[in-house]
């Protein structure tokens, strides 16, 4: 039977007495166990203590700039240098303009069900809500792990790329905290193979946190499992992978050896030999983590840093991604 509710009511979101009976009496009770967040785990390992409502809402928050940016507002409110009110103002006048995106549905039940705020956010009702909740964030209750208590957040798996050293995933498990951060592993830049120049350096850092000098895929695959088993000793049960498609081929080894070695001369590939030596790299990773036990994630399909000048500008995750358009199920079928 279908249920009729107000915005922001008790049932929002919740269309029939089946859900609401199934939310409210089982799954709003439970804690969450976020297996795949973006959270910075330094804020959580120091317990960050946010200034005002624009640090912890607009700072580092793409999807916000990118709704900012399409409605006209100037870049210096999204990540220049305007004063952390005005940025938020900025974002309350293109909060209207955001009906029918899920920004509109999150800026609102974020307010109302960490606030207490049910007001409608927009530039009349702007100033107060920023003051208030600014007010609040200079409490105990309002730090970042007063927060995730408040959510009944158990359990975080951050995404961690294999040169992390993980000291703040130690920090908070020598800490005594409620809380419990873990890992998981995302190890894009270990087969990110486009740019020869920057993957270098890469190898380099991995060569140096993992103690073994990477000149050649062997190496690689052995300096990677070598990070697999230091994030798995800090209960890492999770990996994780950003890709435009799942590749597949059957290159041999032999083949990707020497691929490897011209990229570490500072080659440029073809895309068809990028494909071909990611698959190895990537089916060898998920022969590790079978060994493991770990659950494999894989995002599928984004177009990533659509604007060049911007990328070039502000760097990558600004918030000029796109999803994109690529054939998917046959690569998958034969990957899997």
């Amino acid at each position: 039977m279908a249920i009729k509710s107000k915005f922001l009511g008790n049932d929002f979101l919740l269309e029939t007495e089946t859900a609401s009976q199934l939310y409210h009496n089982h799954a709003a009770k439970l804690p969450i166990i976020d297996y795949h967040n973006h959270l910075s785990p330094k804020d959580v390992a120091e317990d960050r203590q946010f200034s005002n409502l624009t640090e912890i809402w607009l700072e580092g928050d793409h999807y916000k700039w990118r709704a900012m940016r399409i409605n006209g507002v100037n870049e210096k409110f999204c990540t220049g240098d305007a004063s952390p009110e005005d940025k938020f103002l900025k974002w309350a006048e293109t909060v209207p303009s955001t009906m029918r995106n899920p920004l509109y549905h999150w800026t609102h039940l974020e307010l109302k069900n960490y606030f207490g705020i049910d007001r409608l956010l927009n530039p009349d009702t702007a100033k107060g809500i920023y003051e208030e909740c600014s007010a609040l964030l200079q409490t105990k209750e309002y730090s970042v792990q007063g927060l995730l208590k408040k959510m009944k957040a158990e359990v975080l798996c951050t995404t961690d790329d294999p040169c992390d050293d993980l000291s703040y995933h130690i920090k908070l498990a020598k800490s005594g905290s409620a809380v419990k951060m873990f890992p998981a592993f995302r190890p894009d830049k270990a087969y990110a193979l486009e740019d020869p120049a920057a993957y270098v350096k890469y190898v380099g850092k991995l060569s140096s946190i993992s103690g073994i000098e990477v000149n050649s895929l062997a190496t690689l695959l052995k300096a990677l499992e070598n990070r697999i088993d230091f994030f798995n000793s800090l209960g890492c049960r999770a990996c994780d992978h950003g890709l435009e498609v799942l590749p597949f081929s059957k290159l041999s080894q032999a083949d990707a050896a020497t691929l490897f070695s011209q990229v570490l001369k500072g080659k440029a590939l073809k895309k068809k030999e990028i494909l071909g030596l990611r698959s190895v790299i990537l089916t060898h990773l998920c022969r590790l983590y079978h060994a493991k036990g770990w659950v494999q994630q894989f995002h599928l399909g984004a177009m990533r840093n659509n604007n060049s000048r911007m990328k070039r500008t502000l760097g990558a995750d600004t918030g000029f991604d796109s999803v994109g358009d690529y054939p998917q199920g046959l690569a998958m079928a034969r990957f899997f």
